[in-house]
Parts: C-alpha cells; structure tokens; sequence
C-alpha cells in the first residue's frame, strides 16, 4: 500500500506531493529503454550477473551506474588494503549512513573474510571496537575521522601513509567515498534490504 508522506511543520501537518514507495523505483529489466539495455549488457559481463541492489536506483541515470559499477569493481576487490579491511570501512560507511541495505549485504561478508564479530557488533552500536588489529585501528580512526570531521588529522594520515603507501592512501579515501555515493543513492531512494533483515540501531539527531 502506498503511504502518502507528510511533513511536520510548527506543529501542523503538511502534505507533500510525494509517495514513499514511489522513489527510484527499481525498473523491470522488461521496461529497459535502449540505453538502460546497453548498461545492463555491460553490467552483466563485468559482474556475470544482472543489475542488483544499490545499482537498481542507480539504473534511471545508466551511465552514473556503470561507472560507479567500474569503479567499485576495482575499490572492493583489488585495492592496496585487501579485502578484510575493505569490508570494515565498508562497514563503518554503512553504519554512518545508517544504510540498512549495505549492512545487511556487507555483515555477513565482513565476518567472512575475517573481521570479528565484536568488532562489527560495536560498529553497529555505534561503538568504538576493541581489540583491533594494528591495521584495524588505522583504518578505523582513518574512516570515522573521515566520516565525521570531514578531514583527517596529520597523526592519522601519517599512520595510514606509512602503513599503506600513497596508494593506500587514495585507496582508502576512495572506498570511503564510494561506499558513501552508493549509501546516500539509496538513502535518497529509500531503498529496502529484504523483509525481515536485522536493520541497524537508529540514534537520537
């Protein structure tokens, strides 16, 4: 059923011109026009798979979901961090975006390739992990600062720089950005994870 939204405004109730499921919606492969057919030929070969999750919402601008597809088939599975580390930055953008889709797909794969469950539990919580790895810790306070100081401290950056390298460096900025371009696309979109997934803890503004 479609819910109308509304608007709070000094206390009255404003409708606005807007349906809450009516946002992006994701577009059957059988409504592809010609160049939204050509993308998701592209995707298909890159990914051996069609247009899935975040890149659905993203399929009303095709060229935008192509190369934000290119690019995160580098940033999530060949960067100079590896894989493990990827998930856990992965994990810290869903968490500061409060995106219940990308945690959802991520959890599971950050436990697989070796990041503990405590220390997704407390990202979740929006706690600070203990018992990290050295490397943890420098990825950790790299992303957060990142997130929410919109910059990051010459300890930090030096830390991660002498860790990881230049490449490193923009590598790991670049999985931070990209997992927040996909986050707030389907922020915007109001895209779901599946009926009945653990959806992340919502805290106070």
């Amino acid at each position: 059923m479609k819910k109308f939204l509304t608007t709070i405004f000094m206390g009255s109730i404003v409708a606005t011109n807007l349906w809450a499921d009516e946002r992006l919606p994701v577009i059957p492969p059988e409504s592809y026009n010609e160049e939204q057919q050509a993308a998701a030929a592209v995707f298909l070969e890159a990914r051996n798979a069609p247009v899935f999750g975040p890149f659905q919402p993203l399929m009303h601008s095709p060229d935008v979901m192509n190369l934000a597809r290119s690019m995160g088939d580098y940033l999530r599975y060949k960067s100079a961090l590896g894989n493990t580390l990827s998930e856990l930055v992965i994990l810290i953008t869903a968490r500061e975006w409060t995106q219940d889709y990308e945690w959802f797909v991520h959890h599971p794969i950050a436990l697989k390739a070796g990041i503990s469950a405590d220390t997704a539990d407390a990202i979740a919580e929006g706690r600070r992990p203990t018992n990290m790895s050295d490397d943890e810790e420098i990825v950790y306070n790299f992303s957060t600062e990142l997130h929410r100081n919109k910059s990051v401290s010459d300890e930090t950056y030096q830390l991660a720089q002498q860790r990881f390298g230049d490449k490193g460096i923009v590598d790991l900025t670049g999985i931070n950005a990209y997992y927040t371009l996909l986050a707030m696309q389907m922020n915007v979109a109001q895209y779901k994870p599946p009926e009945g997934a653990q959806k992340l803890p919502r805290f106070p503004d």
